[in-house]
């Protein structure tokens, strides 16, 4: 999946609003791996069911995925789990989040020379959009924007679509994302986040 460079200006933090896993696995295996071949590491913060199915799409594009696990290029997470670590009675707390996800992300990057870009997916919004805890969603959807101010990082966000529908809104959802991914992963710019 191709997509703009990201700046600590200008970020790329994209939602794809899916309707099945399959297609879904396919496009993060695919963003995920084009940043593996750029020397991005990845970071993927899942539910165990996508974990697993992201984990094979990228063996199946012939990454050795045991080995960017013990290189730390590759950060499989838990996405309910994470949230545990900066979720403050039902709602994001900023200070946990800078340090929880900030340093995944510093880890992530720490052994290499330059610094590079992070490629992240993310469903820890969706998974508080399934607990109809929509306005912490939204509230973290924003402490990610904020964190771009510090670290670089490109971001891809789902959402299932039974979930976004139900609470409509749609327009609180773009309008915190730079880009929407389509179908076949080609992101078109939404606006500014």
């Amino acid at each position: 999946m191709a997509h703009p460079s990201a700046t600590a200006n200008r970020h790329f933090h994209a939602v794809r609003f899916y309707e099945d896993d399959a297609s879904l696995c396919r496009i993060v295996a695919d963003f995920v791996g084009d940043g593996l071949v750029a020397g991005q590491p990845g970071i993927v913060i899942v539910t165990p069911p996508h974990r697993d199915e992201i984990a094979r799409r990228l063996e199946a594009l012939s990454f050795d995925v045991g080995r960017l696990r013990d290189t730390r290029q590759l950060l499989l997470l838990d996405a309910e789990q994470t949230l545990e670590a900066f979720m403050k009675e039902g709602f994001p707390d900023p200070a946990a989040f800078r340090k929880s996800v900030g340093g995944v992300l510093d880890r992530a990057a720490a052994d290499l020379p330059a610094k590079p870009t992070v490629r992240a997916y993310g469903e820890m919004i969706d998974v508080l959009w399934k607990q109809n805890a929509a306005a912490a969603a939204i509230r973290l959807e924003m402490l990610w924007n904020q964190l771009a101010d510090t670290h670089a990082f490109s971001l891809l966000c789902g959402y299932s679509m039974g979930n976004f529908y139900k609470h409509g809104a749609y327009e609180d959802i773009c309008g915190c994302h730079t880009h929407v991914v389509s179908s076949v992963g080609h992101p078109t710019r939404v606006g500014v986040a």
